[in-house]
């Protein structure tokens, strides 16, 4: 465990912006962690886990902590269920094809998220109709300020859309070490109705689709509209769907009755963002090296040189845009930094 001093980010975050940090170091244990965080009281800490939700637009003036903790187990299992802990430093997607050839189910939909499993709670991930708090039980945390584990409980996490404890009440307070969900062993759920999942699946013939066969589907639509991070620059999807009054909405669809929407509620709908940034006339589009994703309009991208500055400036010019076409305020789901 060495500490560096003026560190390049460049190859820890999925957008590739050149950023230094103060200091780096990665942990690969929780011993280590709690080393660092003792051996540096007084310095600031930027906690890094796979770099795929953020946009890094400065320099970090503060020690960064890279969680590279590895290992996953089965803690407790009965006929039709599974306890699964994984460690916070495990790829995501990595560990969903390894449930899978587990069999075990809940998380085939939201294959190939890029990230690793410790920050799939801070941001509630979701995908295709599947979303973190659906199978998640508890993860551990240690509090930055004295070292102490604490585990949350699902409902302790207070979860939302893209929303959780760790966004809110205690940000930047606890560094998440290790993940439980609970999974299917048989009778599995298997969630085709969102999105493109059952054309892919019609495509290719199968009409008993098995947990590979939807996470196959998943990782060939992913595939078909998202860049790979390690050949284009890019963080997912940028942006939030926005949720919408059904009132407010109403309105606005008389206007554009061509909108797509989802109801989530009596009183609530949810817009994709996608959608209306393509309507804006951003699709494909580029500004130097900064642009939009030529297949899904949600994903910006570095086409190589690009600062982390500029790619803001493009999701504010694309913020402004749909305000003023849409009335509809749109927020960016990556944390800028």
């Amino acid at each position: 465990m060495t500490l560096h001093s003026h560190f390049s980010l460049k190859n820890y975050n999925t957008f590739g912006i050149e950023a230094k940090a103060k200091q780096f170091t990665a942990v690969h244990s929780v011993e280590e962690l709690k080393t660092v965080l003792v051996n540096n009281p007084t310095e600031k800490k930027f906690i890094l886990g796979g770099g795929s939700n953020m946009l890094l637009t400065q320099d970090i003036d503060a020690l960064v902590i890279h969680i590279d903790l590895k290992g996953k187990k089965i803690i407790k299992e009965n006929d039709d269920f599974v306890w699964v802990e994984s460690q916070a430093g495990e790829n995501w997607h990595e560990f969903v094809l390894w449930t899978i050839e587990q069999n075990f189910g809940g998380l085939e939909n939201m294959s190939l998220i890029p990230g690793n499993v410790g920050t799939t709670p801070v941001q509630n991930i979701g995908a295709y109709g599947a979303e973190i708090k659906d199978h998640f039980v508890s993860c551990q945390a240690m509090a930055i300020a004295n070292q102490e584990i604490r585990t949350f409980s699902n409902e302790e996490c207070h979860f939302g859309y893209r929303e959780s404890i760790f966004k809110n009440e205690v940000k930047n307070q606890y560094i998440i070490t290790s993940v439980v969900f609970k999974l299917t062993k048989r009778n599995h759920k298997i969630n085709t109705s969102y999105g493109d999942i059952l054309g892919e699946l019609e495509k290719n013939n199968i009409q008993t689709p098995s947990l590979k066969d939807v996470s196959n589907a998943v990782i060939a639509i992913r595939q078909s509209k998202l860049p790979d991070p390690k050949e284009l620059g890019n963080s997912g999807s940028f942006f939030k769907n926005p949720i919408v009054l059904k009132s407010d909405f109403e309105k606005i669809h008389q206007q554009f009755p061509e909108m797509k929407y989802y109801e989530v509620s009596a009183t609530e709908v949810k817009v994709p963002a996608g959608w209306l940034i393509e309507q804006a006339g951003f699709k494909g589009k580029r500004f130097g090296d900064a642009g939009v994703h030529k297949n899904q309009a949600l994903v910006l991208v570095n086409y190589g040189n690009a600062t982390g500055q500029e790619i803001l400036a493009v999701s504010k010019n694309i913020q402004e845009t749909v305000f003023a076409t849409f009335g509809i305020h749109i927020e960016a789901e990556v944390n800028v930094i």
